[in-house]
């Protein structure tokens, strides 16, 4: 690849982060003038005792889907469909879940389903689930198995990862703009890539950085509205990657953390060590 074609596609892939960060800002200017139900449904106390709203979670969910959306084609339509799952069963259960379901957790969730019991958790975690596999499907329409049952399993594998990123980039949502550099740290170097995934990753990255300083400031928060939907287009991203290889690792990776913060605190790991504690606390309004 030339030169000049390499600066042709980053600044494709800049102009689409810049997409995203706009229509981030627009969707959130959109929903402050008119908050859907009035804006006490949106407000919450975060960890610290201040009201934040998760309007900045509906925009950035709005903003980052329509841009990764944007284009036609395969990757884009998965990506629509995977934002747009992540951000409207987030939303549910953000706006819809007790106290005492939320309590729950994602293994609480999963143990209530075996037992045959809905929550809004659960719910949450079944819509994402359909809405992944979809995305999966429609990415890999062109087929990347030899056989049926060869497709079935790569469908599968790219599902498990949009739904595995959704839920883990909520995890990590427990303190001002951490969720949103795990996003900014995974989707960056995708971008810069020449992947199928690249496009979404800019999109993806561009609305989450756009999300940031309101977010430092605890003017804002993403709840689950704007951390599935975020974490659900990073794993499309991935997703959108061909090589079998590439696609395991990170749903391992995955798996792994995710079954770490079962155990143990995210947020006690990053305390206790210095390098992931100053990047966990950069910019924000009250380290």
């Amino acid at each position: 690849m030339s030169a000049a074609t390499t600066l042709g596609a980053l600044g494709r892939r800049a102009a689409v982060a810049a997409l995203g960060a706009g229509l981030t800002a627009a969707a959130g200017a959109g929903l402050a003038a008119a908050p859907p139900g009035g804006r006490e449904r949106w407000a919450r106390t975060n960890y610290g005792g201040r009201e934040v709203s998760l309007l900045g979670g509906a925009a950035v969910a709005a903003g980052a889907t329509a841009a990764a959306g944007l284009g036609g084609g395969s990757a884009r339509l998965a990506a629509a469909v995977a934002g747009t799952a992540g951000g409207a069963f987030g939303a549910l259960d953000d706006l819809t879940e007790s106290p005492e379901g939320r309590s729950k957790g994602f293994k609480g969730h999963v143990g209530a389903l075996a037992r045959g019991q809905l929550t809004t958790g659960g719910a949450k975690l079944l819509g994402i689930g359909v809405g992944s596999l979809v995305a999966a499907a429609v990415a890999t329409r062109g087929g990347r198995g030899a056989s049926p049952s060869a497709r079935i399993a790569d469908v599968a594998l790219s599902g498990a990862l949009i739904a595995g990123a959704a839920n883990l980039v909520n995890l990590f949502d427990l303190r001002p703009g951490r969720a949103l550099k795990v996003v900014a740290g995974i989707t960056a170097p995708l971008a810069l890539t020449t992947g199928p995934g690249a496009p979404v990753a800019a999109a993806t990255c561009g609305a989450a950085l756009g999300a940031l300083p309101g977010d430092l400031a605890e003017r804002t928060m993403l709840g689950d509205t704007g951390a599935n939907a975020l974490g659900a287009l990073a794993g499309t991203a991935l997703a959108l990657d061909p090589r079998v290889p590439v696609r395991l690792g990170a749903l391992a990776g995955i798996v792994g953390l995710t079954a770490l913060s079962e155990r143990v605190s995210f947020s006690k790991i990053i305390a206790g060590n210095p390098v992931l504690r100053r990047i966990d606390a950069w910019g924000r309004a009250h380290p």
